[in-house]
């Protein structure tokens, strides 16, 4: 029953799926911005994200990556320490952070409160 005008629907590759879902993960980043970038409707991209948070830990595991870790010294007993308690309802929560990992700290709680 097509015409002529009528629109074929557009395939898209795995990779290039990836792709722009690793660019919709990026922080900051905006699915609608990443999906204008590639010529490709947001709700189509939209769709792809729930795919994959429906498809569960299987789709999300291919995602993950190896990251080492380095050894951390022993912590000597002496080292001063920041305190921080977070509460939310009925939870809360403690965090004894050494001094000399003041930025770290900085980050981690600007992403935990974002």
């Amino acid at each position: 029953m097509g015409t002529e005008n009528s629109r074929k629907r557009r395939r898209y590759g795995a990779d290039l799926k990836a792709q722009i879902l690793a660019e919709c993960d990026a922080p900051g980043a905006s699915v609608a911005k990443v999906a204008m970038a590639h010529g490709i409707n947001a709700n189509i991209v939209h769709g792809w994200r729930k795919q994959v948070r429906e498809a569960g830990a299987a789709a999300v595991s291919e995602r993950f990556v190896p990251v080492a870790i380095a050894q951390v010294a022993p912590q000597t007993v002496d080292e001063r320490r920041i305190e921080v308690e977070l509460r939310r309802g009925g939870v809360t929560v403690k965090l004894s952070w050494p001094m000399s990992a003041a930025m770290e700290l900085s980050a981690w709680m600007r992403e935990l409160l974002r």
